[in-house]
């Protein structure tokens, strides 16, 4: 059962992440550095008072998820993009996870964007405790099919617990998967629906500039000194939480090759990109909730 205090850092975390969130979508303009929108928003969260959940992810286009700016990253924001803006702030671990759908000058991809948009709304309307997962999955998948649209089907909400973003609960966006589990009172989900004119499913493909540190026995077969000393810095600074490789550059050295071997021995997880089958354009909408006997409450 959840007690007042997590409560308070779940809704803190929630406020400073959709204020995060929005401010975000200001910077969304033709000509905007990644780096310059992800380092603004990041700063803003610290500013108001949490830590980032994990780096803001930049996704464009036929890109659906994993991507953050690399230091030295030269990517712009392009008119007509389809931007998917995922921000996440937490609250002594306490975690928020949101994002947004903006298309960049032009107005062509709304009916798109909406499909996402009213999936979300209309899941978020059928959560309460005990509702079956493949019921909020098939709300969703009615909602963009619906509209003529795919929902994605290897992409998944998830729930939510201290310092850990992925913390067991796959919340699906089609009506087939995952059979019927249920959700119980006091569980924190994200709940994100991605839709898409393509096949609807996502293919892995070069590195996202995402890592988590993997712990356990991986982090033994570090033998080089040098990457023992930064995997604990890392182990330290990140926990369990999702980091950037522009968080490193300005504190380790040779950090590319560093992370390169932890992530060869499995002592370091890299994110992949996530690129629709068919480099269909996405759209995605995400707020995170707290499950309660009658409905949910929307913390982002």
């Amino acid at each position: 059962m959840m007690n007042d205090h997590e409560y308070d850092c779940y809704k803190k975390a929630g406020q400073i992440a959709a204020e995060a969130r929005d401010y975000g979508v200001t910077l969304l303009k033709p000509g905007a550095l990644y780096t310059d929108i992800a380092n603004t928003v990041e700063d803003r969260i610290i500013k108001k008072g949490a830590g980032i959940a994990f780096p803001v992810n930049i996704a464009v286009n036929e890109l659906a998820a994993h991507y953050t700016p690399f230091e030295g990253d030269t990517s712009k924001i392009e008119k007509g993009d389809l931007v998917k803006l995922d921000v996440g702030a937490h609250v002594q671990g306490y975690i928020a996870d949101t994002a947004v759908t903006i298309e960049i000058g032009t107005q062509k991809q709304q009916p798109l964007i909406e499909a996402a948009r009213q999936a979300l709304e209309n899941a978020i309307a059928e959560v309460k405790e005990g509702v079956s997962l493949s019921h909020i999955g098939q709300t969703i998948e009615q909602t963009i099919t619906t509209k003529g649209y795919h929902p994605i089907d290897n992409l998944t909400g998830h729930s939510l617990e201290q310092y850990n973003l992925h913390s067991g609960i796959s919340v699906p966006n089609i009506g087939s998967s995952l059979g019927g589990g249920s959700i119980p009172a006091d569980t924190v989900i994200a709940i994100e629906p991605f839709a898409t004119p393509g096949v609807g499913h996502v293919s892995s493909s070069g590195g996202s500039n995402i890592y988590r540190v993997g712990g356990g026995i991986r982090s033994r077969l570090v033998r080089d000194q040098r990457s023992r000393h930064q995997l604990a810095q890392m182990t330290k600074q990140f926990r369990t939480l999702p980091f950037a490789q522009r968080w490193c550059a300005s504190q380790f050295s040779s950090v590319d090759r560093t992370l390169k071997r932890l992530t060869m021995i499995g002592a370091v997880k890299h994110y992949p990109q996530l690129i629709e089958k068919t480099k269909g354009l996405v759209a995605q909408a995400e707020h995170t909730v707290i499950v309660t006997p009658d409905g949910c409450e929307v913390t982002t």
